[in-house]
């Protein structure tokens, strides 16, 4: 079974950060996330990264730098962070039960998907950066 990779964005602006609450499957429903996706056979991260955000949020990004550690999702499925920067298009709910701008004080707060609390810690530092 080849290797999956799950890319996911950090958008960072005025010192908060979009996040989306799942709309599914059932166990992962309301809970919130970094947006993006699964990467196409052959696609690059960077590439792959830009087409999710443009499906599921409407928006164009150009993708920096790599936030936090790959977290493993299972032996075959790597979930990877990166930071980006809305670059054209409006910001909408297309994939998602809601969005919503968070603070670095309120990271903690939110109920995350599992696999994305391990950045957590990655995700302040950006946010004190920004």
């Amino acid at each position: 079974m080849p290797n999956l990779t799950v890319v996911a964005g950090a958008l960072i602006e005025r010192a908060s950060l979009l996040v989306a609450q799942r709309s599914r499957p059932p166990e992962l429903a309301g809970l919130w996330e970094l947006p993006g996706g699964k990467l196409a056979p052959g696609e690059s991260d960077r590439a792959g990264l830009a087409r999710e955000l443009r499906e599921e949020l409407g928006i164009d990004v150009t993708v920096g730098d790599r936030l936090g550690e790959d977290v493993a999702l299972s032996a075959s499925v790597t979930l990877r962070a990166y930071l980006v920067t809305q670059v054209g298009g409006e910001l909408q709910a297309i994939d998602h039960r809601a969005l919503r701008w968070v603070a670095a004080d309120d990271l903690a707060d939110l109920p995350w998907v599992p696999a994305d609390r391990a950045w957590l810690p990655a995700l302040r530092e950006a946010l004190r950066l920004s």
